[in-house]
C-alpha cells in the first residue's frame, strides 16, 4: 500500500484562479473528487495534468487557462510537461473541461455519499488499491465508496469475473459455481454489477461469504440497472463494496461503461471471461487486462452456443488461459505479483469483432451512430429521449468542447438521429430517423 501522498502546490486555486471556484481548491481531496466531476473517465490528458502539477494546482491551471490560455502554456510550471502533452492537446482539453467549472462544486456531491454512508477514498490513501497505478494518466482522479472503504484490503487477493448481460442459464451457474469456489480459496469478486454474468458472480460471492466490489458505470447514489438493485443494496450494506469514479448524479453513459472495464481489470490479479458472445462488453476488459499484463482466462461453451464465441475467440486466439473450474481460476491468479508482472509480461492483443461490434451499453447505440466515431457517440449518449436539451446542458453532459458538440450535433442530424427546435436539441428515434432521411432523398 502507498503512504499518503501530499501533492505539489503549484499555484493552487486561491492565487490561480482568484477565488474563481466556490469551494476550497487548495484542498487535494476536494480537487481529486472536483477533477472526478470535471473531466470524463479515462481522460489521459487530464491525468497527466494532474499527475504533473498535483489535483490543486491542475484545477487553478485550468481556472487561469480558461481565463487566458496563452499566459497559461507560458508558465514555466508546464515547461516539463511539454514532452508528454502538447498544448494543443492541452487546450483541447480545457475546451472540454471549462464547460463544466460553472457549476463545480464537490461539496454538494460528498453532502450526497455522506447521506448514504459512503466514503471517498484518493490515490495516497492506504485504502486505494494501489493496482490502479498501471493505468497511468488513466489512472481515477478518485472512488466513490458505498460500503466497504477499504479497497485496497479487499481487492488485495481479488478475481474479476465478468462476461454477457444477456447470458444463458450455463453461464449463470458456472458464474455462481466459479464465484463461490474461488470464495472458499480467500479471494474477493469483482465485477460490474450488470445483469447475468456480473450478477451471478456478485450472488455466487455472497453464498460463498466473500467480499464483491461491484464497478459501476454511473453514480453511487443510483443503482443502476434497476433490477439488481437489491443485489447492489446488499453489497454496500455489509457484502462487499459498489464503487464508481464519477460523483453522485452521473448517469451511465456507454463511454463509462467502458472506461470502468479498465478499474474492474486494474484492480484484480486476474480477469476470466465466463461467458461472452462476438458482441459483448466483456470482451473491453479482456482488452484492458491483457494491456495491463494481467493473466486472463476464458471458459468455453458449447460449440453451438452464440454466447459463448467470444470466449472461444479468445481461446483460439491464444489470449487467455482456458478455465473450468474455481481451482484452475485460483491457479491463474495466485502467483500474480503486479510489479513482477510488469517487468516480466509480454503484452497480447485482444482479438475482436472490430469497432462497431464492441461493447453493448445500457442502451445500445444504433449502428448508423456508431458509423459516425465516437464525438458522435458521445453526443448521442447525452442527448435526452422524450425531452430536449440545450447546447449548454449537453456540453456538460458529454464532456465535449462546445465546438466538437456542434460538430457532432451536426452530423447527427445530418444523418436523420438528432433534431432540435428553437436552439433545442433531442434524439430522433430510429425509425424517425429513417423515415426523415428517405423524405429528404426523395
Amino acid at each position: 500500500m502507498r503512504e499518503p501522498v501530499r501533492e505539489p502546490v503549484v499555484g493552487g486555486t486561491r492565487s490561480a484562479g482568484g477565488g474563481a471556484l466556490p469551494f476550497e481548491g487548495d484542498d487535494p481531496v476536494l480537487a481529486r473528487a472536483a477533477w472526478s466531476r470535471l473531466a470524463e473517465p479515462a481522460d489521459a490528458v487530464a491525468g497527466a495534468l494532474v499527475a504533473h502539477l498535483g489535483a490543486s494546482a491542475a484545477l487553478g491551471w485550468v481556472v487561469d487557462a480558461v481565463r487566458d490560455p496563452a499566459r497559461a502554456l507560458r508558465g514555466a510550471a508546464l515547461e516539463p510537461l511539454g514532452s508528454e502533452v502538447a498544448a494543443d492537446r492541452l487546450m483541447e482539453g480545457v475546451a472540454r473541461w471549462a464547460p463544466r467549472l460553472d457549476r463545480l462544486d464537490p461539496r454538494r456531491e460528498l453532502r450526497v455519499l455522506e447521506r448514504f454512508g459512503g466514503s471517498l477514498v484518493v490515490p495516497g490513501d492506504p485504502r486505494w488499491p494501489s493496482r490502479l497505478a498501471a493505468l497511468g494518466p488513466e489512472e481515477p482522479f478518485a472512488l466513490w465508496v458505498r460500503g466497504e472503504a477499504d479497497l485496497a484490503g479487499m481487492t488485495e487477493r481479488s478475481v474479476a469475473l465478468v462476461g454477457a448481460r444477456a447470458s444463458s442459464a450455463y453461464g449463470d451457474r458456472v458464474a455462481a459455481d466459479l464465484a463461490a469456489g474461488v470464495a472458499d480459496r480467500g479471494f474477493a469478486v469483482v465485477s460490474g454489477g450488470a445483469y447475468g454474468i456480473d450478477a451471478a458472480a456478485h450472488r455466487g460471492a455472497v453464498a460463498g461469504g466473500a467480499p464483491t466490489v461491484a464497478v459501476l458505470a454511473g453514480g453511487v447514489d443510483r443503482f443502476y440497472p434497476p433490477g439488481n438493485q437489491d443485489l447492489l443494496r446488499r453489497l454496500a450494506d455489509g457484502a462487499g463494496a459498489v464503487v464508481s469514479e464519477v460523483p453522485p448524479g452521473s448517469a451511465p453513459f456507454k463511454q463509462r461503461f467502458l472506461a470502468r472495464n479498465r478499474i474492474i481489470a486494474a484492480v484484480s490479479c486476474a480477469t476470466v471471461v465466463v461467458e461472452a458472445a462476438w458482441r459483448s462488453g466483456a470482451l473491453s476488459t479482456a482488452r484492458h487486462a491483457t494491456r495491463l499484463l494481467r493473466p486472463l482466462g476464458a471458459v468455453p461453451g458449447p460449440v453451438t452456443s452464440g454466447t459463448s464465441t467470444g470466449c472461444h475467440a479468445l481461446l483460439r486466439d491464444g489470449a487467455a488461459v482456458c478455465v473450468t473450474d474455481a481451482a484452475e481460476v485460483a491457479e491463474l491468479a495466485g502467483p500474480y505479483d503486479g510489479d513482477a508482472a510488469g517487468e516480466q509480461g509480454t503484452r497480447q492483443e485482444v482479438p475482436g469483432p472490430g469497432p462497431a461490434a464492441r461493447a453493448v451499453s445500457r442502451r445500445r447505440v444504433p449502428a448508423e451512430v456508431e458509423a459516425l466515431g465516437e464525438r458522435a457517440c458521445r453526443v448521442w449518449d447525452a442527448l435526452p429521449v422524450r425531452a430536449s436539451a440545450g447546447p449548454d446542458a449537453l456540453v456538460r453532459t458529454a464532456g465535449l468542447a462546445p465546438g466538437e458538440l456542434l460538430a457532432g450535433l451536426g452530423a447527427l442530424e445530418l444523418h436523420g438521429l438528432a433534431t432540435q427546435d428553437g436552439g433545442r436539441w433531442r434524439r430522433v428515434r430510429r425509425d424517425d430517423g429513417r423515415a426523415r432521411q428517405e423524405k429528404a432523398s426523395r
